[in-house]
């Protein structure tokens, strides 16, 4: 009997690059070291959505360049790098290295954030403990070393604190060192949730402006993010900085998976057949011009036997999200809608967005989303100095999932969670009068809480259709089908669920009576206009039709199906 081989386990959460270069499946990135040897800027800062592997990948860069008791280049010489030859090679543990990472300095205020910047300086002071002795170090510049690895330091000496660094560990090697900063926006992130932006932001452009610009102690600055942050002035007068955005097309292979990868990745793990159900779900976003999936997705997929989740959305916070829901204007919840509906539109784009402005201009709130992850860019015009012009889209199913989740939290306070769940148990247990019933519930509910004469209304009943759906239909509004326009058609993805249509009609001021035959007028309209015909043409045999009125905070609805042609009518003040 063949013995299948034993399959290396997967590396979910890992990013020790030693750790997972070693035990564990590892998909190689090396060559983003050639890459940046190649050109060689002072400072590289790569700006990528959460988990995709911007921490592993620092890693990575931090075990190939730093000096080392051990031999680390027992990490590489099966690795994509060592194959390019030996000026690169050469690099390899020749350079002291500074590494911070402020993924974790998620702190409700600025004293702890403070505090807590304050210890990771230390500590990676107390890890290059060989300066306390350092003969060439003379005693005033050793009782500061000793001064910061203890905590001891006031505000000056941790904001100096990089640049000290950087100096001590030049006297002491002869080789200026290379700083290394994972997630440098994280606490800025923080302070913009929680009130303390302006404090956070004059520390970090302290910190950086002693660590990188004009430091003649700096072989190579490395740093991580999601947003650039530019305009704060963190960056101010560092003219040899180089972004790399997730619209640059340099590096962009490197921070997640190429389809190549994921193919091989499927194969190995006996997978191959999972490969378009991955693409579905965790494929979509676009670096440059690649294409690239979620990593973290990826990996946790086949850890949890190839069954998709959302798993991104557990990674990390969607405050983001949650804010922009909360502050949308109409013309944000409209396109929202048609993301929704897996449709795409063309916006501008600034890759300098900083968080106050989703406060003070709703337009960048598309910036926001695209950098963060929650928008692809199809497609990227250049041509606008630092902005650009994109078509954007939801990348994937996962996200859509994402999505959904917080409009309906969102929503929550004003239509029971009770209702959305009635309608995804009616679908999945393809229950036509269930579903009926909780859809006039969710409408009744929906439509009691809203001024029937806010056009924001209409789209807000829109987005929460699209949530509560949960990719179970496609839901779209205003399109011709048959003699007219439908306000809104939900076609489902699987034929033998019902098709949905609903005509809403408003009136000022209606009696019970008015709005009664208003609401029957409106569901008369769907069948004198064969509304169905596009439903109909795509095989789906039920359908539901909804006509809807309403008037003030007064809701009637008449609802009609093709299997029983009975009409029932709903109505609420």
């Amino acid at each position: 009997m063949k013995v299948s081989p034993v399959k290396k386990p997967l590396p979910v959460g890992i990013s020790d690059y030693r750790e997972a270069c070693t035990n564990y499946y590892y998909i190689d990135k090396t060559l983003l070291i050639k890459d940046f040897l190649d050109e060689r800027p002072k400072v590289s800062l790569f700006t990528r959505p959460r988990r995709f592997g911007k921490t592993l990948n620092m890693d990575m860069l931090r075990t190939f360049f730093e000096k080392n008791d051990s031999d680390t280049s027992c990490y590489f010489q099966d690795k994509k790098i060592w194959l390019c030859g030996e000026p690169y090679r050469s690099h390899q543990g020749k350079y002291p290295v500074i590494s911070l990472s402020f993924k974790d300095v998620k702190c409700p205020s600025w004293e702890e954030t403070y505090l807590t910047l304050c210890q990771l300086i230390s500590m990676e002071f107390l890890r290059h403990n060989e300066l306390s002795s350092s003969p060439v170090l003379n005693t005033y510049e050793k009782e500061q070393f000793s001064r910061l690895a203890s905590g001891n330091g006031n505000t000056v000496d941790y904001q100096m604190s990089l640049h000290l660094l950087t100096l001590y560990l030049h006297k002491h090697y002869g080789i200026a060192p290379i700083v290394i900063i994972d997630e440098y926006d994280t606490p800025i992130q923080q302070g913009h949730l929680h009130g303390f932006y302006d404090p956070v932001v004059g520390f970090m452009r302290n910190l950086f402006s002693g660590a990188l610009k004009d430091n003649s102690h700096l072989s190579f600055g490395f740093l991580t993010g999601i947003l650039r942050v530019a305009r704060e002035s963190i960056f101010s007068g560092l003219n040899n900085l180089k972004v790399n955005s997730i619209l640059d097309e340099r590096y962009s292979e490197y921070f997640g998976f190429t389809a190549g990868e994921v193919q091989e990745m499927a194969q190995y793990y006996d997978a191959a057949e999972k490969y378009q159900e991955i693409c579905d779900w965790y494929d979509g976003y676009r670096f440059g011009q690649t294409d690239m999936f979620n990593p973290w997705s990826v990996i946790s997929y086949f850890s949890n036997n190839c069954h998709p989740k959302a798993f991104w959305q557990s990674t990390g916070s969607n405050d983001i999200i949650r804010e922009i829901l909360q502050a949308s204007t109409p013309d944000i919840t409209e396109r929202l809608e048609l993301l929704m509906q897996g449709k795409s539109f063309i916006t501008h784009i600034d890759t300098n967005v900083i968080y106050p402005q989703l406060q003070h201009d709703p337009s960048s709130v598309y910036s926001f989303l695209l950098v963060t992850g929650y928008l692809k860019a199809i497609h990227a015009d250049s041509s606008y100095g630092e902005d650009y012009m994109c078509e954007v889209a939801l990348p994937n199913k996962e996200i859509s999932f994402v999505y959904s989740k917080e409009i309906l939290s969102l929503l929550e306070s004003v239509i029971p969670r009770s209702a959305a769940t009635a309608i995804q148990e009616a679908i999945y247990k393809m229950d036509t009068r269930e579903l009926q019933k909780a859809l006039e519930n969710f409408l009744i509910q929906s439509i009691s809480f809203h001024d029937a004469s806010n056009e924001a209304f209409y789209h807000g009943l829109m987005l929460g259709m699209c949530a509560v759906m949960d990719n179970s239909y496609r839901v779209t509004s205003n399109r011709e089908s048959g003699e007219g326009r439908f306000d809104i058609q939900m076609m489902p993805v699987n034929i033998h669920l019902p098709g949905i249509l609903i005509e809403l009609k408003a009136g000022k001021n209606c009696s019970d009576e008015q709005l009664q035959k208003l609401s029957a007028a409106a569901l008369q309209q769907i069948d004198n206009r064969a509304y169905h015909t596009e439903l109909q043409a795509a095989g789906i045999t039920s359908i539901i039709q909804f006509g809807i009125a309403f008037s003030g905070k007064k809701v009637q609805i008449a609802a009609k199906t093709n299997l029983t042609d009975e009409r029932n009518t709903a109505g609420r003040n």
